[in-house]
């Protein structure tokens, strides 16, 4: 029951959090200088088709009437059409949220899988030469920006050594397409296209560790430093003295209390990598969503825009309240303390 109570704090904050967004997402569209319909139609256009276009989004309605527009779209799942692409910003959304996914999922499994291994080599080998290069690292990867790595790792493994591809997401030549859940690497096992498979991973790995690599560092600092707080309780000075084995003491004694703080940074890492990869996808030329969201903004497409945005952000909202359930399963007392706030 105490469970239940929690989730659904946690869920109705969420829904607050959604409302908001979308208030702030239609103010700040509507408050940008320009005239979305004469940029959209461009300087010969008439002003008589200038208004017919604005009649036609409902830009010549009141302001309230406007954003009633936009929530009723919102919850029957329809983000308008894009005057950009001329379609229906779902359709064009569907098709780029699929390569961002599919980037960041790797991107945050990448950060996982080394950084969390990291952290514990650190914390067990504290002040020696695994600790010390481990923190190194970490901050070489903190003051490294994504896109000075990703032009590095694209000069480097692409036209220096020539071991990996440097732009897209797949051969022109390959013949696969996507068309299942729109993500290459299970697709392509769906389909038994193995040989899809390997080229998806190939092209991956050089974005996914330009946009991994901070995330790695971090996850390997807050691990490290996290673990060696958990060190000094009593419980495990208790088991060091029952002669707990040492393997047995630091997985299971100490790295899931100190698991908290890690799995928070990587879920809000996942959350904001949709929106902020946009510069690593320019690099590499990946047809994802940040490059749709930019060239939206350029032309004011002001459905695209708050689309982008606003799916952008209920991501976000998701995947922290999936953090958030998660943290208060692993550790009861981050529930306790959220019953008595």
């Amino acid at each position: 029951m105490e469970f239940l109570l929690f989730l659904l704090r946690r869920v109705l904050w969420s829904l607050l959090v959604l409302v908001g967004l979308s208030v702030v997402i239609f103010t700040i569209a509507r408050v940008i200088p320009g005239d979305p319909a004469r940029m959209a139609l461009g300087p010969t256009a008439t002003q008589e088709q200038v208004i017919a276009l604005q009649q036609k989004l409902g830009l010549d309605r009141p302001i309230v009437e406007q954003y009633g527009l936009f929530v009723s779209g919102l919850l029957r799942g329809d983000l308008g059409r894009s005057l950009l692409t001329e379609r229906a910003v779902n359709e064009d959304i569907r098709e780029s949220f699929a390569a961002t996914f599919e980037l960041v999922l790797c991107t945050v499994t990448l950060a996982f899988v080394i950084g969390l291994p990291l952290g514990i080599i650190a914390a067990r080998w504290k002040d020696r030469w695994p600790d010390n290069l481990v923190r190194l690292f970490a901050i070489f990867s903190a003051v490294t920006p994504s896109f000075f790595l990703a032009l590095l790792l694209q000069i480097l493994a692409g036209y220096v050594l020539h071991i990996l591809p440097t732009t897209g997401r797949l051969p022109h030549d390959l013949g696969f397409t996507p068309d299942i859940t729109g993500l290459v690497l299970i697709d392509s096992l769906l389909k038994l296209r193995f040989d899809a498979f390997l080229e998806g991973l190939r092209y991956l790995l050089l974005p996914s560790i330009a946009l991994a690599a901070a995330t790695m560092g971090q996850m390997a600092r807050i691990t490290r430093s996290a673990m060696i707080d958990i060190s000094s309780q009593d419980y495990i000075e208790a088991s060091r003295a029952f002669g707990v084995p040492e393997t047995v003491r630091v997985l299971k004694y100490m790295l899931r209390p100190s698991f908290v703080a890690p799995l928070t940074i990587l879920g809000l890492e996942f959350a904001s990598l949709i929106g902020n990869a946009f510069v690593v996808e320019l690099v590499f030329s990946w047809p994802g969503m940040a490059g749709y969201g930019i060239r939206t903004i350029l032309q004011k497409d002001l459905n695209a825009v708050m689309g982008v945005v606003m799916v952008s952000g209920v991501f976000f909202v998701l995947v922290n309240l999936v953090i958030d359930v998660l943290v208060g399963f692993v550790d009861p007392r981050i529930r306790i303390r959220g019953r008595r706030a």
